[in-house]
C-alpha cells in the first residue's frame, strides 16, 4: 500500500468509495469543491492504493491553528486491516509537518459506530454545540 496525493482524475472512484464506505456527501463535495480544497494543502488531501485501487482515502485540513480530519473511508472489502490507522498515522505525520499540535474531527450521528476506532486511535469525545450556515 501507498499514499498519494489526490488528483483530479481520482474524483468519480473516490466518490465511489466515500459512498459504498457510509460517507453523505454534500454539495462541497462536487468536483469543483475539491478544487478549492486542492489550491489551500493539497497535502492533506490523499489515497491510500494498493495494487493500482484506491482502497482509502482522507480529506485533511489545516487552517493554522488546528488540524481536522474529514471523510476518510476505507473502501469495505479492506476493512479490518488497520488501513484506518495507517492513514490517520500518516495525516498525523503531515499535519506535525506544519507546524499542527490538535486534530479535530465530527463524526455524524449516522456513523456513530466509528467512535470506538477514533478512540483507539487516541481521540476523545469533547462536548460542544456544533452549528453550521451554508453561504
Amino acid at each position: 500500500m501507498i499514499f498519494r496525493n489526490f488528483k483530479q482524475s481520482d474524483y468519480d472512484s473516490v466518490i465511489d468509495l466515500w459512498k459504498r464506505a457510509g460517507i453523505i456527501l454534500s454539495r462541497s463535495d462536487t468536483i469543483q469543491g475539491l478544487e478549492k480544497k486542492l489550491d489551500r494543502d493539497p497535502e492533506l488531501f490523499f489515497v491510500a492504493e494498493e495494487e493500482g485501487r484506491i482502497i482509502g482515502v482522507v480529506m485533511g485540513c489545516y487552517d493554522g491553528r488546528r488540524g481536522w480530519i474529514n471523510h476518510l473511508a476505507v473502501d469495505p472489502e479492506y476493512q479490518g486491516r488497520c488501513i484506518g490507522q495507517e492513514i490517520i498515522q500518516e495525516l498525523e505525520k503531515r499535519f506535525r509537518k506544519l507546524g499542527c499540535e490538535k486534530v479535530n474531527l465530527l463524526i455524524e450521528m449516522h456513523n456513530s459506530s466509528v467512535q470506538g476506532f477514533y478512540e483507539k486511535m487516541g481521540f476523545k469525545k469533547d462536548e460542544l454545540i456544533f452549528m453550521e450556515k451554508w453561504l
